[in-house]
């Protein structure tokens, strides 16, 4: 005689085993374990105390000897008031910050201008000086106030050979001489980063043509740098992002009819 099927219609009997995996997955050791935390504490770690040395040098170093310098060219006053500027820490670095604040101010009107163009012209008679004053200003000139472009855009540029890709950062639109030979091509200048080390690097012209724009950010490319390529951000194509946004609509478009249908039933109920 058959035994009574339950109530979603199986028999007892019939009942399937427990299914086990194909494929047991493998026990990590109490070694690997703390191995492995090792790891994640030194990634968590390593950044933070790597930076708060670099400002713990800084403050400490660069900064106190600016600190120091500007206290000890300061007239001496009133001894309260002495007593009051020594007691205040990173007084000297505050004056200083002050100082090139209103020099900058002085040389956008017309009379800083004319005090300006006096001073340069007096330092280009000089062999020697006004080398490094020329050098030392179009470096400054180029990182400080012609920045508006420089290191925004990332991309691929065939390099060193065609089929061979590189990272690369535009600097600006070719200049000078650069631009006149080659006009037509409209060249820019970009910076191929050496690995693992981005401060060194090559200086290339290159059609614009022949740039090819990422979307990725340059922190972002930084870190593909410093980490040869390991660490690589998050990137979802186009077609996929659609995709989702298709998904999504259709979602919320199914949830708000299912809402609609609940409110006319119990509006029909009532």
């Amino acid at each position: 005689m058959d035994k009574p099927a339950n109530e979603s219609g199986e028999h007892e009997s019939a009942k399937s085993p427990i299914e086990t995996p194909l494929i047991r997955p493998r026990k990590t050791s109490l070694l690997s374990g703390l191995r492995t935390s090792f790891i994640a504490g030194v990634v968590v770690a390593a950044p933070l105390a790597i930076t708060a040395y670099i400002i713990y040098w800084f403050i400490s170093g660069p900064m106190r000897q600016v600190d120091l310098f500007v206290r000890n060219i300061l007239p001496a006053g009133d001894s309260r008031i002495e007593t009051i500027t020594q007691a205040i820490p990173g007084f000297g670095v505050i004056v200083a910050i002050s100082g090139l604040v209103l020099l900058g101010a002085f040389t956008k009107n017309f009379v800083g201008r004319t005090f300006l163009r006096a001073g340069e012209k007096f330092l280009d008679q000089m062999p020697v000086v006004r080398n490094l004053h020329r050098f030392f200003k179009n470096v400054f000139e180029t990182a400080l106030q012609k920045s508006a472009r420089s290191f925004k855009e990332v991309g691929l540029i065939e390099y060193p050979r065609k089929g061979l890709w590189a990272l690369a950062f535009i600097i600006g639109d070719a200049q000078g001489e650069v631009n006149y030979r080659h006009e037509e091509k409209k060249l820019v200048a970009v910076f191929v980063p050496t690995v693992p080390n981005p401060t060194s690097g090559f200086l290339l012209y290159v059609p614009r043509t022949d740039f090819m724009p990422l979307t990725m950010s340059v922190e972002d490319a930084a870190k593909v740098v410093f980490s040869l390529g390991i660490v690589v951000p998050e990137f979802t194509a186009p077609e996929e992002a659609v995709e989702r946004l298709e998904q999504l609509a259709a979602q919320t478009a199914n949830e708000k009819r299912s809402v609609l249908w609940r409110f006319a039933g119990r509006k029909n109920a009532i």
